[in-house]
């Protein structure tokens, strides 16, 4: 089936299946403690899926459940970050956003289902932090120690694809900035030379899965020499048994992740103040403490300075606002004619 279809059709089903909950009424009471019960929708991207299922989650509904004496049931869509905020523009009512970058937030803001200025407060909106890193083999039996490695001759990379995925577009972006940075052979502030590393690069890779959860599993089922991925991804396969190394370029990029109320489907469900519960506990010193658990850094100050030690140093950590904000990125990196664009022309087999 076709990508497009097979997204279209997974709206449909997550739409179908919000309807059905939300048709039984958002104060049902528990059969079992007689608690009224309410229904929040979460559409986030795939990476940080046990943390929200098996931490995070859990300790909103205690927390709920203490303050006001309801239950809280959860409808979760895990799905690579772009192709969620595409279904929820496409339909999916889900309440709350919680995805891999701003731009995927701005893509359902100006299809004008987020009302509210969702960057307001201390944080902008972020609730998370990691780095691009790369996933070797155990051992780096290949010697790989920068982004100039993943260009050599022979080797097979694996990286999601920028079309679904925003985990895709932090890689490019942490390759493209690196190089123009000076962090890597390619002449400082050359943008020639930063796409032809990046090219370089992508003509190494064998497999674009649809979203960053979807590659490292790729790699965790033995598919490539290396990963360009996250870097909780690779603490929280190691903390799981996983084998495999993390190398960490001397320049890269700091990905900041955010979530939202879809203000419309919000209202529509009379779950804003639900809503906006679960945005705002996000960003407590007990749900902070609970990503880094699974390898996502914190946005919190004080629990930053708890738990710096947990998470490798930088020699050059860049942010997306110095490669110019999201916007001159989207349309210099991403666009049509674009960078990306341009370089995965070049790598087609010519007729």
């Amino acid at each position: 089936m076709h990508r497009s279809r097979r997204l279209s059709a997974l709206a449909s089903l997550a739409l179908a299946a919000a309807t059905l909950v939300y048709g039984c009424g958002d104060t049902t009471p528990d059969a079992g403690t007689g608690a009224p019960v309410r229904t929040l929708t979460l559409g986030a991207y795939t990476t940080p899926r046990e943390a929200y299922g098996k931490a995070i989650i859990p300790a909103f509904q205690r927390y709920w459940h203490a303050k006001t004496g309801e239950d809280v049931r959860f409808e979760e869509s895990y799905l690579g970050s772009g192709a969620q905020a595409r279904a929820i523009v496409g339909g999916f009512e889900a309440d709350v956003a919680a995805l891999s970058l701003e731009a995927d937030v701005e893509t359902i803001a100006r299809a004008g289902l987020i009302t509210r200025d969702w960057k307001a407060g201390p944080h902008q909106g972020m609730v998370t932090r990691s780095i691009v890193v790369i996933a070797v083999r155990a051992g780096n039996p290949h010697g790989i120690r920068d982004w100039d490695d993943l260009a050599r001759p022979g080797l097979n990379v694996l990286t999601p694809n920028v079309r679904t995925s925003g985990g895709a577009m932090w890689n490019v972006c942490a390759i493209y900035g690196a190089a123009l940075r000076g962090g890597t052979a390619a002449p400082k502030g050359d943008p020639a030379a930063a796409e032809s590393l990046l090219g370089g690069v992508l003509r190494n890779v064998s497999i674009m899965d649809k979203g960053a959860r979807e590659s490292i599993v790729s790699f965790e089922k033995g598919l490539g020499d290396a990963a360009i991925t996250y870097e909780n991804e690779v603490l929280v396969g190691r903390q799981a048994g996983r084998t495999y190394d993390m190398v960490v370029p001397r320049s890269t990029i700091l990905i900041e992740n955010p979530a939202a109320v879809i203000d419309t489907y919000a209202d529509k469900h009379g779950n804003r103040d639900l809503a906006d519960a679960f945005v705002a506990f996000l960003t407590s010193p007990e749900a902070q403490r609970f990503f880094t658990d699974f390898g996502l850094r914190p946005v919190e100050a004080g629990v930053a300075a708890e738990m710096k030690d947990r998470f490798p140093a930088v020699t050059d950590r860049f942010s997306i606002s110095d490669l110019g904000g999201w916007p001159t990125v989207t349309q210099t990196l991403f666009a049509t004619g674009g960078v990306y664009d341009r370089v995965m022309t070049s790598l087609q087999p010519q007729p």
